[in-house]
């Protein structure tokens, strides 16, 4: 089975009684004393979101027949430690659009969002000593410090067009798919799983996660704003050489490389239409959404092995998700 041919299914029907019960501990836990605290994680927790990561974690709890309450609040743990970074990231990348809507530093400031962050990072900590497992603290606070390390990589890239596939990846494997792994990862682990399934669950999660940022870097050369959520081209504006970029400077035109080097250089996106046409013509969108699809399905590769369920079809629908979304 390959990530075009996944089941057509709900992928959250099936834990829909799960999210619920996760919703109400983000409630719970997100309550501060600090008004200025509770108004910004309200604004961002409730800008919606495919909520990818802690559904992650209650598929593959369940597709491990975890019978408890535990991988409730690990879910809204993988949530908070993903809504701080993008709180971050929105500082960093100085966005002002996300989910369609303000960024939270658009609306109330950059210092607030920055410390609203450290304040939901530090929150999830917190949430993972109740969960009194060692191992589940080390899987998240390495994968904590990893993102952290992909950030300061990304860092390092913005603006800078020699950045090849493999340094870009590298980026994606830290910043984005180690989440992903850590959903997984952890979902395995509280059900008991042994070593040899807990590797395979980060295996699944390591390729989606990969999967689904090469399908969003796909989308800000070819998506519609009002679909996914920021402003198409931000890529560009920001200086950021993703895989579409990389591919146009590798078999692009002698001026197109040129223009695409500039681009980068100035974070200039008022070419942004001619890139765009040098991208599509050159086929560097098909060659990274192909990046995309064997990616994702490695993710079905490794999961094979599960008990056929509901929570397993849902796993594989996510593959295919993952690829064929236009948001």
């Amino acid at each position: 089975m390959s990530a075009t041919t996944s089941p057509q299914i709900s992928i959250t029907e099936s834990i829909a009684t799960d999210m619920a019960a996760v919703n109400q501990v983000i409630r719970n836990k997100l309550h501060s004393d600090v008004p200025l605290v509770n108004q910004i994680a309200e604004y961002i927790i409730n800008a919606g979101g495919k909520r990818i990561r802690p559904v992650l974690v209650l598929l593959v709890a369940n597709a491990y027949q975890y019978r408890g309450t535990q991988h409730h609040e690990l879910a809204a743990i993988i949530e908070f430690i993903h809504t701080a970074t993008l709180l971050h990231d929105d500082v960093v990348d100085e966005s002002s659009m996300r989910r369609g809507r303000k960024t939270a530093n658009a609306m109330f400031g950059n210092a607030a969002s920055v410390l609203v962050g450290d304040f939901l990072y530090s929150r999830a900590f917190q949430m993972m000593v109740s969960i009194n497992s060692m191992q589940i603290m080390q899987i998240l606070a390495d994968a904590t410090n990893v993102i952290a390390e992909g950030e300061v990589l990304q860092l390092l890239n913005m603006h800078d067009p020699d950045v090849n596939e493999e340094r870009y990846l590298q980026v994606i494997r830290s910043k984005t798919a180690k989440l992903f792994e850590a959903a997984a990862q952890v979902g395995a682990l509280i059900s008991g799983a042994d070593a040899i399934q807990i590797e395979a669950a980060a295996e699944y999660g390591r390729s989606l996660g990969t999967a689904f940022q090469l399908i969003d870097d796909v989308l800000d050369y070819s998506g519609n704003a009002a679909d996914i959520g920021k402003n198409v081209g931000d890529d560009l504006r920001e200086g950021k050489p993703t895989l579409p970029l990389i591919y146009l400077m590798k078999n692009g035109t002698v001026e197109e490389k040129n223009l695409v080097r500039t681009c980068i250089e100035q974070g200039d996106e008022s070419k942004f239409d001619v890139i765009l046409a040098a991208i599509t013509k050159s086929g560097a969108l098909d060659y990274t959404r192909a990046k995309a699809i064997k990616a994702a399905d490695r993710a079905i590769e490794s999961i094979q092995h599960l008990q056929d369920s509901r929570y397993k079809d849902a796993l594989l629908a996510l593959c295919k998700f993952s690829v064929d979304r236009n948001h």
